[in-house]
């Protein structure tokens, strides 16, 4: 009984996803692939968490990861973040759950995340990594497998 309990307990304390999407990025993610997002909004009541969630293999040779990401609302008044997020430890070693050479990284987004209007929203993601005293930008990102946006 007491194990029912506990289930019960954790299955109705779990917060469940309002959106979760993957895209793949299959020879590494090219700079010019713009990751687009769409969800329909209906509720302007509630808050949501928001998370940008990063697959990488053992070829991403960055410690961490520049993105820009555009929220552009139905009636088109687009909101722009530049992120940085870190992505290794110091000594080398990648952040990110999992016991393979395939690490996920859930990378906080907005908390809190409000809808303002009811509608379509389009999110978009793209990186901005470059290497130190560069000006260009990695054309491809090698090491990231996965791209996906998370709200719960």
């Amino acid at each position: 009984m007491t194990l029912g309990i506990v289930l019960m307990l954790t299955t109705s304390c779990s917060e469940s996803d309002f959106f979760n999407n993957y895209q793949s990025a299959h020879e590494g993610w090219e700079q010019e692939d713009l990751k687009v997002f769409n969800f329909d909004v209906v509720d302007t009541v509630n808050v949501y968490q928001s998370y940008i969630n990063i697959r990488t293999n053992n070829s991403y040779a960055f410690s961490n990861l520049f993105l820009i990401v555009k929220m552009i609302p139905p009636q088109g008044n687009a909101t722009i973040d530049t992120l940085q997020y870190q992505m290794a430890k110091p000594d080398g070693s990648m952040l990110g759950a999992g016991f393979t050479d395939v690490k996920e990284h859930k990378l906080v987004w907005r908390i809190p995340l409000k809808f303002d209007v009811l509608g379509t929203h389009t999110v978009e993601i793209e990186h901005a990594m470059r290497r130190a005293n560069e000006v260009q930008g990695e054309a491809v990102l090698k090491g990231v497998t996965e791209i996906g946006l998370q709200i719960q």
